[in-house]
């Protein structure tokens, strides 16, 4: 569970990251040719600051707090009669920190090289959420 929860802040500082390194103009060519999610990442691109800010400092630091305290209470949990459970607690969020910050550290640069990708593949999933296409459906639907 610790592990999900350092993939899903490593994963939000992706694509915090990509936001702010994409370009935007292969996305108006995707759009006047109507794909999915193409719409989406100019929204996306358009309110950089918003969405890195969310993606990196919101998302991505609560899950960072949330996964240290997530190992605390297994150590605890676990080692709680043992000897050792200091020793045990220090190694245990090294780790955690470790794996947190090396992802993060990791995952910043996959993020800047492949920008225009995670931010069209973010826009994609975004785009299974919109509501344009429900109203449509439904005003095409009211109109038979």
């Amino acid at each position: 569970m610790v592990l999900a929860i350092i993939l899903i802040g490593v994963l939000f500082d992706v694509v915090g990251m990509a936001v702010t390194a994409a370009d935007e103009t292969p996305f108006h060519s995707m759009a006047s040719k109507r794909i999915r999610g193409a719409r989406q990442a100019i929204a996306l691109l358009r309110n950089s600051a918003r969405v890195s800010s969310f993606c990196n400092d919101v998302v991505g630091d609560i899950c960072s707090v949330v996964s240290g305290a997530a190992g605390t209470a297994i150590v605890y949990r676990v080692f709680a009669g043992s000897q050792e459970i200091s020793f045990i607690e220090v190694a245990a969020g090294a780790f955690i920190a470790a794996m947190t910050v090396g992802g993060k550290g990791f995952a910043k640069n996959i993020g800047i090289n492949n920008a225009n990708y995670i931010v069209f593949k973010a826009a994609r999933f975004l785009s299974l959420f919109s509501l344009n296409k429900r109203r449509n459906k439904n005003k095409s639907k009211k109109n038979s």
